[in-house]
């Protein structure tokens, strides 16, 4: 009897102990600077959840080395569902062939939760470059070794990728001048301290509507329903293409229960009328998807973008 009592008082005070998910604040870090996409629907999604599950949801920058820095930090965070990462192309696809040292395994390091979306990108210039299409700028930068410039949101980084894939494909020497951040980049790039940019739509289609930039072509495969009129960098080199994408990830071995309960959430969220029209406003897009669909798409953009990165001859150290 006295064992049944006990046994029965420490099940009664493990169920008082055990608080719901999430039972404290969390805390998303986003490795780039403020303002860019990663950070916009960190803000987003952490805005919403934080009214419904009644805990706040602080977002955190971590910027350097491709994105790198942010997400080891939650890599080596406890797997208990308080410390996540908005992670990118970057920081899970690209940078494990663009550095020779990394310091996490995308893959065997982290929790896929949920794939965010993926932003439609544009190639655009400085007014003062004289090209007013792809094959303009091709025919320039040949004729003026170079003289063009592209800045980038860092090493690793999809506009990074972009411009090393360019300049390979299009036989243009170009030189790459790397910021902390889409913000950084596309400021010196509108005051003219550099010439070009590949950029998510989000980020510089407003620039491009108001004049202060001109958009010469979309980086996708096809054209974007937000720009119809423009054609693909790929029209005028066949082959050409990068998508950008942003997407959750946990340390590996958080629980999953936790893992599909953002998935969940984040799924809702995202498929919203408010949310869909603003994506398609923007240039992006989601699709519903599991974190073992997610999980899988991280496998095969690594596998994807290793030859690419391989061939371009970039590194980031």
């Amino acid at each position: 009897m006295k064992v049944f009592v006990l046994s029965l008082l420490l099940a009664l005070s493990s169920g008082l102990h055990a608080q719901p998910y999430p039972s404290k604040p969390i805390k998303v870090i986003v490795p780039f600077p403020a303002g860019g996409i990663a950070d916009l629907y960190a803000r987003l999604i952490g805005g919403r959840l934080s009214e419904s599950w009644k805990q706040p949801i602080v977002v955190e920058n971590r910027t350097g080395a491709g994105g790198n820095i942010g997400a080891d930090v939650v890599a080596k965070s406890a797997p208990d569902g308080y410390s996540l990462v908005m992670g990118s192309f970057g920081t899970h696809a690209v940078n494990v062939s663009l550095f020779s040292r990394m310091p996490y395994d995308p893959v065997k390091d982290f929790a896929p939760i949920v794939l965010v979306l993926e932003a439609e990108g544009l190639l655009v210039v400085h007014p003062s470059v004289p090209a007013q299409n792809v094959l303009d700028l091709i025919a320039y930068g040949r004729a003026h070794p170079g003289r063009l410039t592209f800045a980038s949101a860092g090493m690793g980084t999809a506009s990074h990728l972009a411009g090393e894939l360019f300049k390979t494909m299009a036989l243009v020497e170009m030189t790459h001048v790397p910021y902390k951040g889409n913000v950084p980049a596309i400021t010196d790039l509108l005051a003219g301290q550099t010439s070009l940019l590949f950029a998510t739509m989000p980020t510089v289609l407003p620039h491009a509507k108001a004049g202060k930039l001109r958009a010469i072509a979309t980086i996708g495969a096809k054209r974007s329903a937000a720009t119809p009129g423009l054609p693909t960098v790929a029209e005028a080199l066949p082959g050409f293409e990068v998508n950008n994408w942003i997407g959750l990830f946990a340390p590996a071995g958080t629980p999953q229960d936790i893992v599909r309960k953002w998935n969940g959430e984040v799924n809702r969220f995202m498929q919203s009328p408010e949310i869909k029209q603003r994506m398609l406003n923007e240039g992006a897009a989601f699709t519903a998807n599991t974190p073992e669909q997610f999980g899988e798409f991280v496998s095969s953009e690594i596998a994807k973008w290793a030859p690419v990165v391989k061939a371009s001859g970039a590194r980031a150290d």
